[in-house]
């Protein structure tokens, strides 16, 4: 049981020297408040859908380091924002701003959404419409009967033939 302890604790100490570690010296706890904001809201451009916040790629720490030098020159929250969004583009953000480059990011799952429902309704009424089969004529009725007296005989004989293997044991 100690040797579980040891491996889970190490496990997690693994966790920990992943995550990125620097130190920012910041004029003010407000300054700090919004490099925290800003690395969250940040996306990092070569990582698979990560905040700059919790990367550890060399591009998400030069601009954890260039908010941090911006924040200590003065800029506002606002203005380092336009500044990323003017050099990488829209993409850097997690919240892109609703405007017509934009527009297919926030009506294209409305959209999807919608012809889904279209399809799935028109497959409903489609299934319920569907027409009951009429009676059946006299040769399906016949071929019915034949099958099934050819399914009992063969229970029948399957019968016949245990009772016979007894008798003769």
């Amino acid at each position: 049981m100690k040797i579980l302890f040891v491996i889970t604790l190490l496990v997690f100490q693994l966790s920990a020297w992943a995550a990125p570690m620097e130190n920012f010296k910041f004029d003010s706890a407000e300054q700090e408040k919004i490099f925290h904001k800003l690395s969250e809201e940040l996306r990092c451009l070569v990582c698979q859908n990560q905040a700059i916040a919790e990367s550890n790629a060399d591009l998400a720490k030069d601009l954890r380091k260039e908010i941090h030098g911006m924040l200590l020159a003065g800029d506002t929250e606002e203005q380092i924002k336009e500044f990323m969004v003017d050099r990488y583009g829209d993409y850097v953000l997690y919240d892109p701003p609703f405007k017509p480059m934009t527009w297919l990011l926030w009506f294209a799952p409305i959209v999807v959404f919608a012809i889904g429902i279209v399809f799935a309704r028109r497959f409903i009424l489609q299934q319920n419409t569907t027409p009951a089969p009429d009676e059946l004529s006299s040769e399906e009725l016949q071929r019915i009967k034949d099958l099934q007296m050819a399914v009992k005989m063969s229970d029948q004989n399957k019968k016949n033939d245990d009772a016979n293997q007894e008798s003769q044991s």
